[in-house]
């Protein structure tokens, strides 16, 4: 990690402005610039890392806390409970700003999203193959070990 300030925190300490939504003691949440849809709102804690391993627990735990916070704020405009709720955890796993966030994005009847499962269209749908319990067994024995 570089030793300036990521983009989040600027926004954080207001250095660059955003549209906050909600904020904690040790999170933030704003309205996403580039949005899927409307609603699409980051929260962001105050420490700078970019993987969920590397924030201390407290942090670890308030930003759980900010996401159902925003939850409800967002489910009184959009008229829903029903989110997508997503993190890309590193650089390797999509995350642009090497600071940890979450993307909590309303989902709404006919709002044109898709699935988790989107990200890899080549992959065999749910159900249409028989599992490989051999593979998933050699797997979780290494997982375990």
């Amino acid at each position: 990690m570089s030793n300036s300030p990521t983009l989040f925190s600027k926004i954080i300490d207001g250095q660059i402005p955003s549209f906050e939504v909600a904020r904690g003691e040790t999170w933030m949440a704003f309205l996403d610039i580039n949005p899927r849809r409307d609603g699409h709102t980051l929260v962001v804690p105050f420490e700078e890392k970019s993987h969920l391993s590397n924030l201390s627990k407290e942090q670890l735990s308030d930003l759980w806390v900010g996401v159902t916070r925003t939850q409800k704020i967002l489910s009184k405009v959009f008229k829903t409970t029903d989110f997508l709720v997503g993190i890309h955890d590193g650089a390797l796993a999509g995350q642009e700003i090497p600071h940890v966030h979450v993307h909590v994005i309303p989902r709404t009847i006919g709002d044109g999203g898709k699935t988790l499962l989107a990200c890899w269209p080549d992959t065999p749908a749910i159900g249409s193959i028989e599992p490989d319990f051999e593979s998933l067994e050699q797997l979780h024995k290494k997982l375990i070990s």
